[in-house]
């Protein structure tokens, strides 16, 4: 199913690419989307994870430097029965966390310099193994190319505004007002298909991790714990210097989602999940 997911959003991604190309350069923006629609989706499948790190300005983190992080790492993957993932740093306050990678074999998590001070043994712990649980689904593919596509169609978007100022291609293409309020709706939608793409996959799957990571740390009360502080942080200051194409791959939403912003959110309520965990924690159910 999630092999089904990423064929479609990779086809998605080209069909936006074509149709925004198109509109606003004729055949010749048709066969440069095009061109690029095949780069982007070769880089996010090939690179997703260098993708990622450079994005989150990520460090690789040592056993020297965080050996609680490592052992909690060694005990999940030895309950879930996988192989061990590369682990970064990612040098910011707000407690949190992502993993990215095409596959089991080669996944990255990345855990943030908060994370570490903010939150006890068994919090960690059930943050990686909630990050574990994206591996396992096989999420973190789908996400990176999620984040892709989120910026490209920003690129695209003020790539045609530009156009747009200097008069187009409009005699090229026998453009007229027509044509024009065409390109007008696709700029102005392309950031907003951006977003609900990155809605489309990303609440679903931050459940189905969270049951996963239940079921590797033997502990969901461990995972509500760390969601309850790392939300109440990322209200109070969100992360800085950070794309907002790249939000959806955070266990927690870094930015704030307050208000009308809260229905756009890429990621459900965290009193929901936090009563998810709690549920499953009474009755065992893990």
């Amino acid at each position: 199913m999630n092999r089904l997911k990423t064929f479609l959003l990779m086809a998605l991604l080209t069909a936006i690419f074509l149709l925004l190309g198109g509109l606003l350069a004729g055949n010749e923006g048709l066969v440069v989307a095009f061109v690029m629609a095949l780069a982007v989706n070769f880089f996010s499948y090939w690179f997703s994870d260098r993708m990622a790190i450079s994005m989150t300005h990520s460090q690789p983190l040592n056993e020297s430097e965080a050996p609680e992080v490592y052992r909690a790492m060694r005990e999940l993957t030895q309950n879930a029965a996988m192989p061990m993932p590369r682990l970064y740093l990612m040098p910011t306050e707000q407690p949190n966390a992502f993993a990215t990678g095409r596959s089991p074999e080669h996944a990255v998590i990345a855990v943030t310099a908060g994370l570490r001070r903010m939150l006890d043994y068994e919090e960690l712990k059930g943050v990686l193994a909630h990050e574990l649980g994206h591996i396992r689904n096989r999420d973190i593919l789908i996400g990176s190319i999620a984040a892709a596509i989120a910026g490209a169609l920003m690129f695209v978007a003020r790539i045609g505004m530009w156009g747009g100022a200097f008069g187009g291609s409009n005699r090229r293409n026998g453009g007229g007002a027509v044509m024009m309020v065409l390109r007008l709706v696709a700029l102005l939608l392309a950031p907003f298909a951006a977003l609900l793409i990155q809605m489309s996959i990303s609440r679903t799957r931050e459940y189905g991790a969270d049951a996963a990571a239940a079921r590797f740390s033997r502990n969901p009360r461990g995972l509500a714990g760390a969601l309850a502080k790392m939300e109440q942080y990322a209200r109070r200051r969100p992360m800085q210097g950070i794309n907002q194409a790249a939000a959806h791959m955070f266990i927690v939403n870094p930015f704030s989602a307050k208000g009308l912003t809260a229905l756009f959110s890429t990621h459900p309520p965290i009193e929901e999940r936090i009563a998810r965990l709690q549920q499953m924690q009474s009755e065992g159910n893990y």
